[in-house]
């Protein structure tokens, strides 16, 4: 359905969002020039094209949803809805409507996060790096996270991990050339050049996850160019047991090992957090 409507009309849905927050007062006009940018605020890029169709719904409409501020001295920190105020600039409004809540810093990152999460205005790095900035700043775990945000906690514990991949991958991620999804299949490979070539590969082929996902299988098992194998791995593994192997990669998200055939033999599963070993636990409790 959305497929048929404008761009225009499109804008103006997205700038009516439900109100879920209690205010501590009424709506009030604020100066705009008395609202600063939250230097804490999660989303770091912002696409101009969709700010100017912002400010055009503006115009002709108004801000249908109230911005959500606090105060700071004579000033106002924006606590939620920066896209409406980068839009309100550009359509030459000299107030804004706005709630002005009464709350600490911590939960003023909570709401600025939960905000861009809900409208998915956030890419993975930007949420990853979000989400381990609350937990570290109010030593928050992930289970506590987990419950502020509404988000199990395998998904928050899942989206931190692609902080592991090389700062060139995370970049691709925020710059929106790589997709979430092409990340977390890199998250195996701990050689960070290779890492960063799987990544270009991806980009200049245009590499379905998939595709990717088996390239990354091929690296860590190569069919023309087995790697070398101390004597007791010899034995021959079966294709069958490869594929499960695999399976058990794609499933846990982590790398997992084996030593043996089909008749004998040991899987090993890494962890490398404690965090990771409560994660695979949760999955493995899932599964049951």
């Amino acid at each position: 359905m959305a497929k048929k409507l404008g761009k225009g009309i499109i804008r103006l849905l997205e700038n009516v969002e439900d109100q879920r927050l209690d205010s501590d007062g009424a709506v009030l006009n604020i100066d705009i020039n008395k609202i600063k940018q939250n230097p804490d605020q999660p989303r770091k890029s912002f696409d101009e094209e969709t700010i100017n169709e912002l400010a055009a719904s503006i115009k002709e409409y108004g801000i249908l949803q109230p911005l959500i501020l606090k105060r700071e001295g004579e000033e106002y920190i924006i606590v939620a809805g920066e896209r409406r105020y980068r839009a309100a600039i550009k359509a030459g409004l000299s107030s804004v409507p706005a709630l002005v809540k009464n709350i600490n810093d911590q939960k003023s990152g909570e709401i600025s996060l939960i905000e861009n999460l809900q409208r998915e205005d956030l890419n993975a790095i930007e949420a990853a790096r979000a989400m381990k900035e609350l937990m570290e700043k109010y030593d928050l775990t992930q289970d506590e996270l987990a419950a502020k945000l509404g988000k199990a906690r395998s998904s928050i514990a899942n989206t931190i991990r692609l902080l592991l991949l090389d700062e060139k991958v995370q970049t691709m991620v925020m710059e929106n050339k790589l997709s979430a999804g092409h990340a977390k299949a890199l998250i195996t490979v701990a050689d960070k050049e290779q890492q960063i070539k799987f990544a270009e590969e991806a980009i200049e082929k245009q590499l379905s996850v998939r595709e990717l996902e088996k390239k990354v299988r091929y690296y860590f098992h190569p069919e023309k160019a087995p790697k070398k194998m101390k004597e007791e791995e010899k034995i021959k593994i079966s294709a069958e047991l490869k594929r499960f192997v695999e399976d058990l990669k794609r499933i846990f998200v982590t790398r997992v090992k084996i030593v043996g055939n089909d008749n004998k033999g040991r899987i090993s599963i890494d962890y490398f957090t404690n965090d990771d070993l409560q994660r695979i636990y949760e999955i493995m409790e899932k599964l049951k």
